[in-house]
């Protein structure tokens, strides 16, 4: 399902990319109406997350990447910015990869060129793939059943709508999209980005550290960089996160003009 604000006439043309997970309005709700009052706003789930598309095939993040320029194509739009929030940023990354010519900027925020770093990261990774392949012959009815104590674990200080919205979501899909982003490492290109990035750093990340933060704006050149106060979930938990993502934006449509 396509979230849409059309925001002031010729306003530029902003897609919003979730993290792993979540669904697109899980991850963005505080920043809907801050994005819509200056920005054509575009927002989706990823595959296998809440209402994404379904598919057997593998979770690809290249595949997600092809799905942005997808909607843009269906909506009529050839230029817009991807705006990744941790898997989105990794996604908003692959879109540049991918299709240079589509994308007008970046800002990308908790997030990294690379995700799986320390011996701990690449077991837990390891894991999610022994995991992931169980899933896909696990009968559906168990897959349901783990899904369900899943979210009632993790997301039992939720409100009830955000855990319908994850209800929806493939837990097969969850898990393959981490070993996908554990795989992910944009260090060997990332430095050829030719558009204006803004990068919204959160400085007490417990899961995507500082260190790896800064090192994705040492890779780029034109980047400007925001920093929130706050840990992996900032994005909903910190009052002025929407104003400083409106002001990444900001910066990222007034260099590239």
């Amino acid at each position: 399902m396509l979230r849409e604000l059309p925001g002031p006439p010729d306003a530029p043309t902003i897609v919003l990319l979730h993290g792993l997970g979540v669904t697109a309005d899980v991850n963005f709700f505080r920043c809907y109406e801050a994005l819509g009052e200056r920005f054509h706003v575009l927002a989706f789930d990823h595959r296998g997350h809440g209402d994404g598309v379904r598919t057997r095939r593998p979770f690809r993040l290249a595949d997600c990447a092809d799905d942005v320029v997808a909607l843009t194509d269906l909506v009529g739009v050839q230029r817009f910015i991807p705006v990744g929030y941790s898997m989105g940023g990794a996604i908003a990354q692959q879109v540049w990869q991918r299709h240079p010519g589509r994308v007008a900027g970046l800002v990308l925020s908790a997030t990294a060129s690379h995700f799986n770093g320390t011996r701990l990261e690449r077991l837990n990774f390891l894991g999610l793939g022994g995991l992931a392949a169980v899933a896909r012959l696990t009968p559906a009815a168990v897959r349901r059943s783990v899904a369900d104590r899943y979210r009632r674990d993790r997301h039992a200080d939720w409100a009830p709508w955000a855990r319908e919205q994850t209800a929806r979501t493939d837990w097969r899909a969850v898990l393959e999209a981490g070993v996908a982003l554990g795989r992910f490492r944009s260090d060997p290109w990332i430095a050829a980005i030719d558009v204006p990035v803004s990068i919204v750093m959160t400085s007490r990340d417990s899961m995507v550290p500082i260190a790896r933060q800064r090192r994705l704006t040492e890779l780029i050149g034109d980047v400007e960089v925001f920093p929130v106060d706050g840990d992996h979930d900032a994005v909903a938990s910190v009052r002025q996160f929407p104003a400083t993502l409106v002001a990444a934006i900001d910066s990222v449509v007034a260099r590239a003009a």
